[in-house]
C-alpha cells in the first residue's frame, strides 16, 4: 500500500516551483489559477522573494500548497499516474492536510489557497506579534515533551503542538512559557531545545480565535468526499466523511498535530511506501518513525520523472 503525503510550514524557500513552471504548462497553470484566486502575484513571490515576504504565514501556507499540487498535477497530466489508482491514503502535515484534501478532490484548488490565506491571516490575528513562540525539543519523544511543557506553564499556555517524530516534539505557547521551556528542556532529558522562526504560536489554545475564524469559512465551503481517505492531524486516523472532515479541520487550529501516531498508523495498516510530494522535509520524519518503510520525495521534474517510472 502507498500514501501520498504533504509537507507543512517550514519547506518554504525562494525559488520554489521555478524551475517546475519553466518546464511544464501544467504546472503554470496551477500557478496561474491560485494566483487568480488570492488576487496576488503568489507565485511571483515564490519564484523571487523577498524572503521575509514568503515566510509571512498567510504567503507561505498558500505557496507550499500550490508547489505541491503543481508537482502532483504534472504527475498526473504530464506523467499519466493518477493519485486515485496509486494512492491508497494521503496525509499531510498541519497546512499540509489541506493540501491533501485538494490532491485528493475534496476541495478544489481556488478554495484550498482561499482559505490557506485566511487560515495564514487569522492565526497570525490571533496572537499579537511577540506574544507567542514556539520551540522544537530536539531528542525528546512525547512523554519528555509534555512534561517539558507542564512544568514550565507556571499558569500560561505551553503545550506540545507537533509531535513530529520519536525525537522531535514541537511546543506551543506563551513567549515567557516557551522561553522557560527552552531553558528547562535539558534538565528533563531533551538534547537541546530551539526556537522556531514562526510569527505566531500555532497548534495551541491561544488560537481559538483562528480556530472560530476557520469554522466561519468552512461552513460555506463545498467538501466532497475525498478520492482516498485523509489521515487527519488532530485524531491520527482515517476520514472520508466531509462533515467529519469540516469539523476535524477546525479542532486544527488549535490541536497538536498527531504526525507520528499517523504515520504509525498506516504503516500498521499497511503502506509500506509513503511519497512526499512538493518537499523533502517529512521523508525524514517517516523513516525515523517507521525505518521500515519506502520514502520517496518529489519536488523536481527529475524527481516527477524517476516516480512516473516507478509507479
Amino acid at each position: 500500500m502507498r500514501a501520498f503525503i504533504f509537507p507543512g510550514q517550514g519547506s518554504q524557500s525562494v525559488g520554489m516551483g521555478l524551475t517546475l513552471s519553466q518546464a511544464s504548462a501544467t504546472a503554470r497553470e496551477v500557478f496561474q489559477e491560485v494566483d487568480e484566486a488570492l488576487g496576488q502575484n503568489l507565485f511571483k513571490l515564490m519564484s523571487e522573494g523577498p524572503e521575509d515576504q514568503l515566510l509571512l504565514t498567510e504567503n507561505a501556507q498558500p505557496a507550499i500548497m500550490a508547489h505541491a499540487i503543481a508537482v502532483l498535477r504534472v504527475l498526473e497530466q504530464e506523467g499519466g499516474v493518477r493519485l486515485a489508482d496509486k494512492a491508497d491514503f494521503v496525509a499531510g502535515h498541519s497546512l499540509g492536510e489541506y493540501t491533501a484534501l485538494c490532491a485528493a478532490g475534496a476541495l478544489d484548488l481556488s478554495t484550498t489557497a482561499r482559505l490557506l490565506k485566511l487560515r495564514g491571516q487569522a492565526m497570525q490575528a490571533a496572537v499579537p506579534v511577540g506574544e507567542g513562540a514556539m520551540a522544537a525539543l530536539l531528542g525528546a519523544d512525547l512523554t519528555k515533551a509534555q512534561a517539558i511543557a507542564d512544568a514550565a506553564a507556571e499558569g500560561e499556555v505551553c503545550s506540545v503542538a507537533n509531535d513530529n517524530d520519536p525525537s522531535q516534539v514541537v511546543i506551543s505557547g506563551a513567549k515567557a512559557a516557551i522561553d522557560r521551556a527552552v531553558g528547562l528542556a535539558k534538565d528533563h532529558g531533551a538534547k537541546r531545545a530551539v526556537l522556531l522562526p514562526v510569527s505566531a504560536p500555532f497548534h495551541c489554545p491561544l488560537m481559538q480565535p483562528a480556530a472560530e475564524a476557520m469554522e466561519a469559512a468552512l461552513a460555506d465551503v463545498a467538501l466532497r468526499a475525498p478520492l482516498v481517505p485523509v489521515y487527519a492531524n488532530v485524531t491520527a486516523a482515517p476520514v472520508s466523511d466531509p462533515d467529519t472532515i469540516r469539523t476535524l479541520l477546525v479542532e486544527q487550529v488549535t490541536g497538536m498535530v498527531r504526525w507520528r501516531e499517523s504515520v504509525s498508523a498506516m504503516f500498521e495498516a499497511g503502506v509500506g511506501e509513503f511519497v512526499e510530494l512538493g518537499g523533502k522535509v517529512l521523508g525524514a520524519m517517516v523513516k525515523r518513525i517507521a525505518p521500515d518503510a519506502g520514502v520517496t520525495s518529489v519536488v523536481t521534474m527529475d524527481d516527477i520523472e524517476a516516480l512516473e517510472k516507478a509507479l
